[in-house]
């Protein structure tokens, strides 16, 4: 359920101005219509036509993972969030097909400017959306009382609908608790993602002291952290860099708590480094929650979407392709551009590191 798009019709369209040849695969998945990059434009082609149709000198740019079921080797430069540099499951699988098939992995997680951060990306958005999930399975279990299943998440044609939409359930959710809101604790709550968490929440009525906001001061002490059980919503907006104490343990969770919603925006599920180890599992948008068992009779379900701004896809895609868009230009001179020339060196460092047994990244 996959929606966004790296590079939108507008962004094509500037592209192409600019000199560059773009041919696009038709999707009736893509939140953008083939016939809006047509008319920019833009020959369609067959979809994964790439595999055999593109030259070798074409830059194969999208999004999320390849398709999956297909160890065939990969000869092309891919422009697209590989989830490969850091320990994911399958990181050595996937290196390895652009190994055999000599390509490269330019990932769009590791495009870094001259101060080291990252040139686009989706972050706000993710913790926007990851807000909004959060805050609807907490309505869910106040309005349903663990009677109903949670159910598919649909995304959202814009942004005033998402907030139309949660007003009316947190307004029927506090009727069915007594008239109370939810406490919500946004981790990392000074970066992208968890800005757009705090604003979500605020923008859909949650009063402002009610968002709990930790970043480096509250946290520098060191999991785990028996306050986050005082909330209702956890939303763990870190971006992972190293080993760190958890943030929860289960033994925590045991306990007594109010919590009993945890949005993973984050979503190191497969990281051995998790800091919120009580899952096993990414979560999806036709089944959004995974509960977390423990010893308390108190619900607790854990949403861990990898995806959250496609709730919101074609306004997350117009903001990240509006800021991948200079570096995207870059590409007609790729080995005079730092950016590119810095996530060149990672692929090969990483594609070493494949090689060696038991290797970690």
């Amino acid at each position: 359920m996959e929606h966004r798009a790296a590079l939108t019709p507008a962004t094509v369209k500037k592209l192409m101005d600019a000199g560059f040849k773009i041919t696009v695969e038709r999707s009736d998945q893509r939140i953008f219509d083939d016939e809006e990059y047509a008319r920019v434009g833009c020959p369609l082609v067959a979809p994964l036509s790439w595999k055999t149709d593109a030259p070798a000198d074409a830059y194969i740019v999208g999004l999320k993972e390849l398709p999956e079921n297909d160890d065939s080797p990969l000869r092309h430069k891919h422009i697209f969030f590989a989830h490969c540099f850091k320990n994911q499951g399958g990181w050595r699988e996937l290196l390895q097909r652009f190994d055999v098939g000599k390509g490269t992995i330019l990932d769009l997680e590791f495009l870094n400017d001259d101060n080291g951060k990252r040139v686009a990306a989706f972050g706000y958005m993710a913790g926007f959306a990851g807000s909004a999930v959060g805050i609807d399975v907490w309505c869910h279990q106040k309005i349903h009382g663990g009677k109903k299943s949670y159910g598919v998440i649909k995304p959202y044609p814009n942004e005033d609908a998402l907030i139309k939409y949660t007003k009316e359930r947190l307004a029927a959710a506090a009727a069915a608790n007594d008239g109370k809101m939810p406490k919500v604790l946004v981790m990392g709550a000074l970066g992208r993602c968890g800005t757009g968490a705090c604003n979500f929440a605020r923008k859909a009525g949650v009063p402002e002291e009610n968002i709990i906001k930790w970043d480096i001061n509250e946290t520098k002490k060191g999991g785990p952290f028996p306050e986050i059980l005082d909330a209702d919503i956890f939303v763990n907006c870190i971006y992972l860099t190293k080993k760190i104490p958890p943030f929860l343990t289960r033994d925590l969770v045991n306990g007594p708590r109010n919590l009993s919603v945890i949005c993973d925006v984050s979503c190191d599920t497969t990281n051995p480094n998790n800091p919120v180890p009580l899952y096993s599992i990414n979560t999806t948008f036709d089944n959004p929650t995974v509960p977390v068992e423990t010893s308390n009779p108190y619900p607790l379900d854990v949403i861990s979407i990898d995806h959250l701004p496609t709730l919101l896809p074609r306004e997350s895609s117009d903001m990240y392709s509006h800021d991948l868009l200079p570096t995207m230009l870059e590409l007609k001179e790729r080995h005079t551009s730092r950016t590119w020339q810095d996530a060149e060196k990672l692929f090969h460092q990483k594609l070493i590191a494949s090689r060696t047994p038991n290797a970690r990244l």
